[in-house]
This record gives C-alpha cells, sequence and structure tokens, in this order.
C-alpha cells in the first residue's frame, strides 16, 4: 500500500534494485581475474548438481540466504538524501528525501570440484587465499536514481564508476567480503542433499550490501537560520561550586543575603529538627 503523504509525489525508481546482483558479478569477475595457476580458468557454477564429464575444474559459487544486518539497523522515517544536483540545498538546490537504506548481509556457499581429489584440495587453497585478498568486492561512487531515471553521483554528476573517489561531499559504496562460520557439516549436507548432489569440502562467505530506495523530489521550504545562544557559565556570589580536592560544597548563604537556592547533596532530609541547645552536657 502507498503511504498517503506520498501521493502526487514526484517518486523515482529504486535506486539499490540491482546491488545484489551486481555484488555475484563482482565475486565472479574477483576469482577469474586472478587465476594464475593453470591454462584454463575453472568454470564457475550456481548448480551445485552440475558435474562435468571431463576433467574440467568447477568452483561453486551459492547464494543461500539474506539477513538484514543485526548490527544496522536504521529507522524508516524520511530524510534528505545527501545529494547535490544543482547546487548545496541549503542555498537553492534542489531536495531530494528518501528512507534510510537496507543494510543486508548476503552469504555465499563456495565449494569446488576436480576429477582428483587432490587437485580439488590445491584448488580450493588457491580461492581461500585469492577471496582473503579481496578487501572488497565494489568500491565505486554511490549511485542515485532521479525521478527522470537519470544516474548521478552524490554531486549530481552523471553516474561514472572511474570518477576521483577523493573529492569532497562524494558519497562512496564499498561491499566488504568476508570468511565467516555460517554453516554447520549438518546444514551444508542438507543442501547437497536437497540438490541431490555429492557432498564437497565447502566455505561460506559474507558480503555487506547497503540497497537505497527511491527518491522523493521536493518543492523546498523555508530555512530559519538564528544565531547560536550564548551559553550562561554558573555563578555564585559566595564562591566556586567545588573545592581544589574536588569536593562539592555546601550551599551556605551568607548573613543578611537572601538565599541562593542550593542545598547540600543527596537526599532532601525528612523530620529533621535542628538541637536548639547549643552547648554539650555537662556534669554538675
Amino acid at each position: 500500500m502507498t503511504d498517503p503523504r506520498l501521493r502526487g509525489a514526484e517518486l523515482g525508481p529504486m535506486s539499490g534494485r540491482n546491488i545484489i546482483g551486481e555484488v555475484t558479478e563482482a565475486l565472479h569477475r574477483f576469482i577469474l581475474d586472478g587465476y594464475d595457476i593453470g591454462e584454463q580458468p575453472p568454470r564457475l557454477e550456481e548448480d551445485l548438481s552440475f558435474v562435468p564429464k571431463d576433467r574440467e575444474e568447477v568452483i561453486y559459487i551459492y547464494m543461500y540466504r539474506v539477513a538484514q544486518n543485526p548490527s544496522l539497523k536504521n529507522q524508516k522515517r524520511f530524510r534528505m538524501a545527501p545529494l547535490y544536483v544543482g547546487g548545496d540545498p541549503e542555498e537553492g538546490g534542489e531536495v531530494y528525501y528518501h528512507r534510510p537504506p537496507l543494510l543486508l548481509d548476503l552469504f555465499y556457499m563456495l565449494g569446488v570440484h576436480s576429477r582428483f581429489r587432490s587437485d580439488a584440495e590445491r584448488l580450493l587453497g588457491w580461492l581461500l587465499l585469492r577471496l582473503h585478498e579481496a578487501t572488497h568486492l565494489l568500491y565505486r561512487p554511490r549511485r542515485f536514481l532521479l525521478p527522470d531515471g537519470r544516474a548521478v553521483d552524490s554531486l549530481g554528476r552523471p553516474w561514472s564508476p572511474e570518477i576521483d573517489l577523493d573529492e569532497d561531499k562524494l558519497q562512496v559504496e564499498k561491499v566488504s567480503l568476508a570468511l565467516v562460520d555460517d554453516l554447520t557439516v549438518g546444514d551444508a549436507i542438507n543442501f547437497y542433499s536437497l540438490h541431490e548432489a555429492p557432498y564437497r569440502p565447502f566455505l561460506t562467505y559474507r558480503a555487506r550490501v547497503a540497497l537505497d530506495g527511491p527518491l522523493i523530489r521536493s518543492e523546498g521550504g523555508t530555512t530559519i537560520k538564528m544565531p547560536p545562544l550564548a551559553a550562561k557559565a554558573p555563578t555564585r556570589s559566595d564562591g566556586p561550586l567545588e573545592s581544589p580536592s574536588g569536593r562539592i560544597k555546601t550551599s551556605r548563604a551568607r548573613p543578611g543575603s537572601p538565599p541562593t537556592g542550593h542545598r547540600a547533596p543527596g537526599p532532601r532530609p525528612h523530620f529533621l529538627r535542628r538541637n536548639a541547645d547549643a552547648d554539650p552536657d555537662t556534669e554538675d
């Protein structure tokens, strides 16, 4: 159901609708680009039941789970997008709103196959070291899709993955990859059995992504700039609030001066009566 507040608003397409597929493609490309232990690179396969009929080596890449990042959960209310189209929004530029991005964890199961077990283990070791070098799968300018369909970066320029990433106010998108222990052997056996495939040694990796939703163009509003209020430091006529040792001083009014309103720290006393006899008791 559409939010009634968005009726009549200029709504753009989902900016992050392709990011999951792009991460999987980047993982495939990173593995193939670094293969250097043979003349023919291995075949990348997503079907766990596939078994080659010759001596072809296979690396299985299967995304089995997508979950929300448990440590980074944003609220769904709208906020101003970090986008500068036509200048700074506070100086007359176009204003866009969006919901905070959806932060997800993508889990991949990787396995290997070769005609001989020793070759499969060699390929598995190379795969571990290759993915250990993957500090990130994607590192590029953050992409926004405007309501008119144009893809721009956070500075309002046509989006391109080849631009300099060190510019001020440029939002950068980074997808990290990490080796995790997410599946037990029993879970992996169930996966292989479900696909009617033989059991193979496996690895599990987690990629962290952020999915941006649609942009909403706003007509702007009224900006009121007020001077900062000068904070007044607490003052006392009878000296500082603390002694040199750090102990809080009690408030004792000077003779003839009105009460200041300060009192000793601690709970308020109840049914407390001061002793009127100031002289100590003496024995006759």
